[in-house]
């Protein structure tokens, strides 16, 4: 059996298709206002969309605008916030046996559930504490515990590490690997080392709909969608295919009409939609033209510098470099100015859009 979404929101822009195997991870990536929350919300039953229908397991959570629509608690679905949300006036064990005993199982048998669920996460010997005397880390784990004792079918997690310190993050997210092994959920984040570690698909979020699905490491090796090449920290040029190069399309790094030449996919065939893709490290940046070896020359205009690491990034209309702090000196690189970016055409990969 299988999970299956199709929802639609007109006022948020949002229209989303999704299918969960059974055991499935998926993480869910995008920018802010991408509608992550909406489909979470849709998924859990918190929000009600202007049409679609989704079946859990057989079961039909709902089916609109004429269908049936279960309430949140009888569909066999958890959703995890970014805050652990425990009740304060509950212990620890207490707050855990909520799930269970909500669902009908009598105090001994949730107490039992409980107990089991928090030596899972390892915090059995939190049982007797109230939430106030936890730690964020702590709480957090405790939350995990109530959401899996309540046996979801489907565990929704948003954002699960974002309100962690750096300390308890690392912590919890080795947690989640070893209790989402074989389980169905879906896990949004911003992070790619929640993606790499925890899920074993991703989909690209944005502007309410799904731009990339795939394996995390094909998604960050090939993206095709801007915020998947800045995710995994590459340089993404869209465009129409042309022979060992593309041509590149309205917004495309402020290259609109420029050919960026590379090493052509077999796949990549003329006239075809494509993506061009290189690192911000083959990136060399220059005050004026070079010419030479086979390589592709982009006047740009510098809008930011940051550091990264040992050296700085540069950015200009869309595009990154990373430079020693040496050669931005030498530059006198800083907002405004104008330069060349240059990448040799060998460390340009074209591929089908």
């Amino acid at each position: 059996m299988s999970f299956q979404l199709e929802a639609e929101v007109a006022a948020r822009g949002f229209g989303v298709s999704l299918a969960l195997a059974p055991g499935e991870t998926v993480a869910v990536l995008g920018p802010n206002g991408a509608g992550k929350s909406t489909l979470l919300s849709v998924a859990a039953g918190l929000l009600r969309p202007d049409a679609g229908r989704a079946v859990l397991d057989g079961r039909t959570l709902f089916d609109l605008p004429a269908g049936p629509w279960l309430a949140p608690h009888l569909r066999g679905t958890v959703l995890l916030a970014q805050e652990p949300l425990l009740f304060p006036h509950l212990s620890v064990l207490d707050n855990v046996a909520f799930a269970p005993r909500s669902a009908g199982a009598g105090r001994r048998s949730a107490r039992e559930a409980a107990r089991r669920w928090l030596a899972e996460v390892d915090a059995l010997e939190l049982a007797g504490r109230r939430p106030a005397e936890l730690s964020g880390g702590q709480a957090q784990r405790v939350a995990v515990a109530r959401a899996l004792a309540a046996d979801p079918q489907l565990l929704l997690l948003d954002e699960p590490l974002a309100a962690l310190d750096v300390a308890a993050a690392p912590m919890l997210r080795r947690l989640l690997k070893r209790v989402l092994a074989g389980r169905r959920a879906v896990i949004v984040t911003h992070d790619v080392l929640d993606a790499l570690m925890l899920a074993d698909r991703a989909v690209v979020l944005e502007d309410g709909r799904i731009t990339e699905d795939g394996p995390v490491r094909r998604i960050l090796e090939r993206p095709r969608s801007r915020f998947a090449a800045g995710l995994a920290g590459l340089n993404l040029v869209s465009g129409t295919v042309a022979g060992d190069g593309l041509l590149a399309a309205d917004g495309a790094g402020g290259l609109t009409g420029t050919t960026v030449t590379g090493t052509p996919d077999p796949a990549a065939a003329t006239g075809q939609p494509g993506i061009a893709v290189f690192r911000p490290a083959e990136v060399s940046v220059f005050a004026e033209p070079v010419h030479g070896s086979p390589r592709n020359t982009f006047a740009v205009t510098v809008s930011d510098v940051e550091p990264q690491g040992s050296h700085l990034r540069v950015h200009a209309g869309g595009l990154y470099a990373d430079i020693t702090v040496a050669a931005a000196a030498d530059l006198d690189v800083a907002p405004g100015m104008a330069l060349y970016f240059s990448v040799k055409a060998t460390a340009v990969e074209i591929y089908p859009a």
